[in-house]
């Protein structure tokens, strides 16, 4: 829209009366998903949903009116607006970033004094990095909050060495549950456990569980699909009645991640069922080779997609940012000492430019995906 046509809008816009008829159900907002997979969609959000969400993020990333908040993320994607509406909650002090620059951040952190902040991984990865190169004081941050889109062990790691004061947090949730689902804390204390790669625990108020294609629930251990209901899952898709329905089932929302719950409820995400690779038959996570490359000193950026290939029908290839020389056939021999033989990648791609990404953040893997299947009809062989 051109301001000329914004500006027509308001001039004939009707004054309406703030609160009257508005109920818990009724839509506060409209927010966008990030489109790193296919087209974005716009997500209906209630007042309802909002408020259940803020709740649930004050059980798992509570700050005090004593915090002072940094937020990182975007105002438009659910994750930055969940900041602000916790910090109104708790009267904490907020500062938001009007584009995200780590260097700027970090001078934020210390100027300020910041005991709180939240981003996506690829924002955690660049404070990290940019700390280690040349570092502040950032000795107040007691809390660094995650989630978006899986994060490797490594990149947490370093983090944690960055700032070793403060507590990480990994949340994972979608736009379609405004956004939170689960909570893991500590995460610093279990780099060295298998519990590292989980994404914690169903949140207070919010309910999970592992389906199979019908939508029968699978037993403790066995990858799925996660579902999830609770009084924050989205009305639906803005004017796009299918795709609801295809999502949203007898109550429960069908999230497209592929994972599995341990003994204590634990959450173990694999792959967006999207990103999953079939190559000869097996099927490829590529989270797991991606936390694979991740160990690499050498990696400062990676991404696992699948290809064309004639004999296996889709072959691993990964694009990787180096942070120091390294060549693809040292990547690859580095992967069979991490991953079983059909997981590694057939070939690596080395990117001196960042990783391309999305407004909040996220890696746009669609884009990288792109030019390998240009000319096909279908992008799965």
């Amino acid at each position: 829209m051109i301001p000329d046509e914004y500006d027509s809008l308001l001039d004939n816009a009707e004054e309406a009366e703030l609160g009257v008829g508005v109920t818990e159900e009724s839509l506060a907002g409209l927010f966008y998903t990030g489109g790193t997979t296919g087209a974005s969609k716009g997500v209906m959000l209630t007042h309802r949903n909002l408020i259940a969400n803020t709740l649930h993020f004050m059980t798992v990333a509570p700050p005090s009116p004593e915090s002072v908040f940094l937020i990182m993320a975007p105002l438009f994607h659910a994750a930055g607006s969940n900041g602000v509406l916790g910090g109104i909650w708790s009267g904490s002090c907020q500062i938001p970033l009007k584009v995200f620059d780590p260097a700027v951040a970090l001078d934020l952190i210390e100027k300020y004094q910041v005991t709180h902040t939240l981003g996506v991984p690829t924002m955690v990865a660049a404070i990290s990095e940019t700390q280690h190169a040349k570092p502040r004081d950032t000795s107040t941050l007691r809390m660094v909050a995650h989630g978006g889109s899986p994060i490797a062990t490594e990149v947490v790691r370093r983090a944690a060495e960055a700032f070793p004061t403060a507590e990480f947090v990994h949340v994972y949730g979608m736009t379609e549950a405004s956004p939170l689902v689960t909570g893991l804390r500590d995460e610093q204390k279990l780099l060295d456990v298998d519990r590292s790669r989980s994404c914690g625990q169903s949140l207070i108020g919010v309910q999970v569980k592992i389906i199979d294609q019908d939508g029968n629930d699978l037993p403790t251990g066995e990858v799925g699909e996660l579902a999830a209901r609770g009084p924050n899952i989205m009305k639906g898709y803005w004017r796009k009645p299918e795709q609801t329905a295809e999502v949203l089932r007898d109550g429960w929302y069908r999230s497209g991640d592929m994972g599995y719950v341990d003994e204590e409820g634990f959450v173990f995400l694999v792959d967006r069922a999207k990103d999953m690779i079939v190559s000869g038959g097996e099927n490829v996570y590529c989270s797991e080779v991606e936390e694979a490359l991740y160990k690499h000193p050498a990696v400062l950026e990676a991404a696992v997609f699948g290809v064309p290939d004639e004999a296996w029908g889709e072959a691993v290839h990964a694009v990787v940012v180096p942070r120091a020389e390294v060549t693809p056939a040292e990547l690859i021999e580095f992967c069979r000492k991490h991953i079983a033989g059909y997981k590694i990648p057939k070939a690596i791609t080395l990117s001196a430019d960042a990783l391309p990404k999305s407004g909040p953040g996220k890696i746009l893997k669609r884009e990288l995906r792109a030019p390998f299947w240009e000319g096909r009809d279908r992008k799965v062989n």
